[in-house]
């Protein structure tokens, strides 16, 4: 009996710890995170799984008659822009993949372009929304967060006041690194080994940037400035992983086949960077919007409607913030205070 108190002692003292320490998401996101970290992640999955097997989309119904609308008209004409993504859905809807503007010009255009597309023709409402970062002119840097990665005490956890003079996007890293299987290196210490086979985005010290399987070994040693790995490629050879089938491989909590917000990012064949988010995919449909966004080779990042976050800014200093997509669920300021998880941003490249 006594034991049984000083367990049940040492799980409310616990339990109270993690709703009461810092954080910048609600309570019962963060009960739920307890409960996986406490020996419930099974539980919480299953109850998961029902829930959005009970709210999953329909196929069919009406067609949308308008996209959202994302970013400025133009991308610029001084400097390269990518073609745009052909519609799957016919007619297309003005402005349907066509790449559009975001922030300060970089050299006479924008160094960050969006753009949304209905990427299923089963399911005609959904919306995907697309960014390209060009990689000569922007460069992205990995932070941990406030809890993430877990060894990361006094990491700032947010975009460095002496940066936002530069900044251009923020976007959402991958899934904690205990359910990533992979590895994660940034300002030159290795918080968790890298591992071969494992997709990673990857910054090397001269600035460019890279979506690969790693094959280095633990330590990616002095010319990598940051590595963060999540789970096996989805798009290779601008082809499909043709295991993208339900399983752990996808997300220890959810798989492949529970269609929720995903995220991905990508380099396309140019080099340059694609992210990717859209609700109500699975990691095949999110590897197929990747693909048909240009990605030779493209990861999954983190998922849910909590943790998938891409902003961009309209002006420097962090100025006019706007989201990729309008129902992504956090905040256009998320990244400008601290954040429990650890993110990427994307600045002017000097010349």
């Amino acid at each position: 009996m006594l034991a049984t108190l000083l367990l049940l002692a040492d799980a409310c003292a616990s339990f109270w710890g993690a709703m009461t320490r810092p954080s910048n998401v609600g309570v019962g996101v963060r009960a739920v995170e307890w409960l996986r970290d406490n020996g419930a992640a099974a539980l919480v999955s299953d109850v998961e799984a029902v829930y959005y097997s009970l709210t999953a989309p329909s196929t069919g119904g009406p067609a949308l008659k308008a996209l959202p609308k994302v970013g400025v008209a133009g991308a610029g004409t001084s400097t390269y822009a990518p073609p745009p993504i052909r519609p799957l859905i016919y007619p297309p809807l003005p402005g349907e993949g066509v790449w559009r503007g975001t922030g300060p010009l970089v050299r006479g255009a924008p160094a960050v372009l969006v753009t949304t597309f209905r990427p299923d023709p089963d399911y005609p409402q959904m919306v995907a929304g697309v960014a390209w970062i060009d990689t000569a002119r922007a460069w992205l840097q990995l932070y941990p967060g406030r809890y993430e990665p877990p060894n990361s005490v006094g990491a700032p956890a947010e975009v460095p006041l002496q940066l936002r003079s530069r900044l251009l996007a923020a976007f959402n890293s991958g899934f904690k690194l205990e359910d990533a299987s992979g590895g994660f290196v940034a300002f030159g210490h290795v918080y968790a080994p890298l591992k071969d086979g494992q997709a990673t985005l990857i910054r090397y010290r001269d600035g460019s940037a890279n979506v690969l399987a790693w094959s280095g070994g633990p330590d990616p040693g002095p010319d990598v400035e940051f590595a963060r790995q999540n789970l096996p490629l989805i798009v290779d050879g601008g082809r499909l992983n043709p295991n993208l089938g339900d399983g752990p491989e996808w997300g220890a909590t959810l798989g492949n086949a529970v269609r929720v917000w995903r995220s991905g990012v990508g380099v396309d064949a140019r080099g340059d960077i694609l992210y990717a988010a859209a609700d109500d995919q699975t990691a095949a449909s999110l590897a197929a919007v990747l693909q048909r966004a240009g990605a030779v080779r493209a990861m999954e990042l983190d998922i849910n409607s909590d943790w998938v976050t891409f902003n961009f800014y309209g002006a420097l200093d962090a100025g006019s913030p706007q989201k990729l997509l309008p129902d992504m669920n956090r905040d256009a300021t998320r990244y400008l205070t601290p954040d429990d998880r650890d993110f990427l941003a994307v600045y002017v490249r000097n010349e």
